[in-house]
């Protein structure tokens, strides 16, 4: 019987130690987070590769805990505030920083 015991508190406590490795720390992300990130630049990305007004292949999208970065090089003036405002429309999109430059 207590052999059982230890053996169950051994494995409950196996699985709390791998569940907070999972966690986010103050200078890094959950796994969860990672994915929500990676997700919002992909469909930041593709929305900016579907917009004749934006040039996908100049701006880089970087996402860290929902906050997207826009960097890179655009050709008019009217570009910058358009890629703002589709980084802005995807969901789960917190804040955007936007690094862009006029070429």
């Amino acid at each position: 019987m207590i052999g059982i015991k230890r053996l169950t508190g051994f494995f409950l406590a196996l699985a709390v130690l791998a569940v907070m490795g999972c966690a986010g720390t103050d200078t890094s992300r959950s796994t969860g987070t990672y994915i929500d990130d990676k997700t919002i630049t992909t469909q930041v990305t593709a929305k900016l590769a579907a917009d004749p007004a934006t040039k996908a292949t100049q701006i880089q999208v970087e996402t860290y805990d929902g906050v997207v970065q826009l960097s890179g090089f655009v050709d008019t003036k009217e570009s910058i505030p358009k890629a703002e405002e589709i980084a802005r429309s995807v969901e789960g999109v917190k804040k955007v920083k936007n690094n862009l430059i006029l070429r």
